[in-house]
């Protein structure tokens, strides 16, 4: 048994502190203030998130249970206690989410013309169209699987949606029978109904309960429950062993269809003893039992944001074009006037798109090479690099497979990268390769010009228009040089330890960074302080907190967003008191990472793709690149400022672990940084539209 030698006083709980940020997005799904469809998102993101959660780590957190591990983390929590802790705070927030659901945003979209309709309030007409519907795309489907001494508890899907039949031979003594029936995914979950002036939905689930007795003829229905369960969908990736990394991943990918199921979802109508039945049948206990009084997977009433009703839904906006690039013949003239930052989604992501398309197509670019960690159905970018090799370009993709729930998509564009010739790399034993990076090499005058792309945020068109992220271009020479010898440490044998710009992990990013801060505690005084600004996903490294206690202690102030997980206690009286920590949700998802170091009158301000976190600084291939330019400096400054007054959207992390909403002064301006930035955005563009 390990014992932390930590104070565990010092750091809050991972876990609880995820779930508090989860419960950070369920009150945008309460806030009045959103539009109702938008409050639908933040409802349906709450029930995925939780989703992921039980899926990685409360399965983890059983997996120790089960091996009987008792490490505790620098919080002092065991796995067991951890467990516990988590079924106290998530069942109350599991029940706020229905009541919010079935009180307020359901009559509420009622009001407005989209109904969520019960199957006995449809006419005559209505109902014999669904009764064909039924019979001619659901029922040919369904597979009602037998439970009995001759039919084993079957192997069910990880969050698919059951009904449990209980089932009687009429006019015959006898036990009931039991069978399940698992409720297919290839049908829409909301069944449109026609209608004259509103959108109506009707379940699928509902509709298949109405017809169910079709699937049992000459038998009587009793009683139908609903549940749903969620299983252990960590990969078990022994890479030392395997000699084909792709072949292992999508073996393990079948696995991962059977993993442990380590929660229960029912609905509150279901017969007690089913209820005791299927905790039986699945090995759970109480605690991992989730009673839900509204409907299951409430993840997927995301598509109903499908529906024709723009005033219950944000408004559309068309992000920003950048200036220097509007005005310059291609982009590549562009970057060679200076560095371009853009901040997206107010920035265009489709100019980053631009800079492989027209790589891809230029008769000058000699090489194309990049990372994707994450990308999009039909991916543009993808498109472009097939393009670019049927031209004769040599194009490397990087393409991490150990991407989480993307490792399918992944699998499949590197295969169809491969098909046409291009040079696929899967990246390192042991490490997953996080970076976002793009190199392209361009024969110019006789020599070779490299031009970079570093961005916070992943190749994805989709995920582009609602995550917050830093893109940056630039041909600077040494940059381009750390890439290159970069993309050589991924795909081929070399030992790069050292480089002249860019900080790299797992080999040099941890020990700048604490550099960086050590660097800011011994040029601090009162005449000049130092000051250190972050703004991360998860903030969780225990040695990265401590130097951040260790600055604050000396009088340093930091300032810290941090979107989700944060271990650091801020505001205990002589240790983290010059320590503040903010957390942004809104119409976006924060994603940017942003370190900044001032001391003495300097400022090193650092952008990439590292969270500071166990995984990203010891375990992952990370990239963070200086901004070195001042035109760059000013944007950053400029970004920071705004999100630090954020005081609409942004809450503030107490000592005990709680966060709130900033409370305005008398007078003072309301301040909602995504919405400040979003407005610039527009007005640039309507600028741009003006020269275009």
């Amino acid at each position: 048994m390990t014992v932390s030698t930590l104070n565990p006083k010092l750091f809050f709980n991972r876990e609880l502190s995820w779930i508090r940020f989860n419960e950070r997005v369920l009150q945008e799904a309460q806030d009045p203030t959103n539009p109702l469809l938008e409050r639908l998102k933040f409802l349906s993101i709450f029930s995925s998130n939780l989703d992921e959660f039980f899926m990685i780590r409360v399965a983890g957190l059983k997996e120790q249970l089960h091996a009987n591990i008792l490490e505790t983390a620098a919080d002092g929590i065991s796995p067991k206690e951890t467990l516990i802790k988590i079924s106290e705070s998530l069942h109350p927030l599991v029940t706020k989410q229905s009541d919010i659901l079935m009180n307020d945003l359901i009559p509420s979209l009622r009001k407005k013309g989209l109904r969520l309709r019960s199957i006995n309030t449809l006419n005559a007409h209505q109902s014999a169209q669904l009764k064909k519907y039924f019979r001619e795309k659901i029922f040919p489907i369904l597979t009602p699987l037998a439970v009995d001494s001759a039919h084993p508890f079957p192997k069910l899907r990880n969050l698919a949606l059951h009904l449990l039949v209980e089932l009687k031979v009429p006019f015959k003594k006898g036990d009931n029978k039991i069978a399940l029936v698992p409720v297919p995914t290839n049908i829409p979950r909301f069944i449109s109904i026609p209608s004259r002036k509103d959108f109506d939905f009707v379940t699928r689930e509902q509709v298949i309960c109405e017809f169910i007795d079709e699937l049992f003829p000459n038998m009587k229905i009793l009683r139908i429950s609903e549940f749903r369960i969620t299983r252990n969908a960590d990969l078990d990736i022994s890479e030392a062993e395997a000699d084909d990394l792709l072949k292992l991943i999508e073996r393990e990918l079948r696995k991962r269809r059977l993993g442990t199921v380590n929660r229960l979802e029912v609905t509150g109508k279901i017969n007690p003893e089913i209820r005791s039945y299927l905790m039986e049948s699945f090995g759970l206990n109480e605690t991992d039992v989730y009673d839900i009084d509204s409907f299951l997977d409430i993840g997927s009433f995301i598509n109903l944001l499908d529906t024709d009703l723009p005033l219950l839904k944000d408004n559309p906006f068309n992000p920003a074009l950048n200036e220097q690039i509007v005005r310059s013949s291609n982009i590549f003239e562009a970057i060679s006037k200076g560095d371009i930052l853009l901040h997206h989604p107010y920035d265009s992501f489709q100019q980053v798109v631009e800079l492989v398309q027209e790589a891809s197509l230029d008769p000058d670019v000699l090489a194309i090479k990049i990372t994707l960690y994450r990308t999009s159905g039909k991916s543009p970018i993808v498109q472009a690099l097939k393009e670019a090799n049927a031209k004769g370009k040599q194009v490397t993709a990087l393409i991490e497979l150990k991407a989480r729930f993307d490792e399918e998509t992944n699998i499949v564009w590197a295969k169809e990268l491969e098909s046409v010739g291009v040079h696929v790399v899967y990246g390192l034993m042991g490490l997953k390769t996080h970076c976002k990076i793009c190199l392209i090499i361009r024969q110019e005058q006789g020599k070779l010009a490299q031009y970079c792309h570093i961005s916070t945020g992943n190749y994805n068109i989709r995920t582009s228009k609602i995550y917050t992220d830093i893109s940056y271009f630039t041909c600077n020479e040494e940059i381009g040089k750390d890439l290159t010898e970069l993309f050589n440490f991924l795909t081929g044998f070399s030992r790069q330890e050292k480089w002249r710009k860019l900080l790299v992990a797992p080999i040099s990013l941890r020990e700048r960074l604490v550099n960086e801060i050590q660097e800011c505690i011994r040029r601090h005084s009162i005449e000049n302080p130092s000051e250190i600004r972050m703004v991360m996903n998860s903030l969780v490294d225990t040695e990265m907190i401590q130097m951040l206690y260790k600055a604050s202690k000396k009088g340093v102030k930091i300032s810290l967003i941090v979107r989700g997980i944060c271990c650091l206690v801020p505001g205990l009286k002589d240790i983290s008191e010059n320590i503040e920590v903010h957390s942004i949700v809104g119409r976006f998802l924060e994603h940017s990472r942003i370190y900044t170091f001032s001391a003495a009158g300097e400022s090193r301000i650092f952008i990439g793709s590292a969270d500071l976190m166990q995984r990203n600084l010891n375990r992952r291939i990370e990239v963070l690149l200086p901004i070195e330019q001042e035109e760059g400096k000013k944007q950053i400054f400029e970004i920071l400022r705004i999100m630090f007054s954020d005081n609409v959207k942004a809450r503030v992390l107490n000592s005990d672990g709680s966060y709130v909403k900033s409370v305005r002064k008398p007078g003072e301006q309301s301040v909602n940084a995504q919405m400040l930035f979003l407005n610039d955005s527009i007005q640039r563009q309507k600028y741009i539209d003006t020269i275009l």
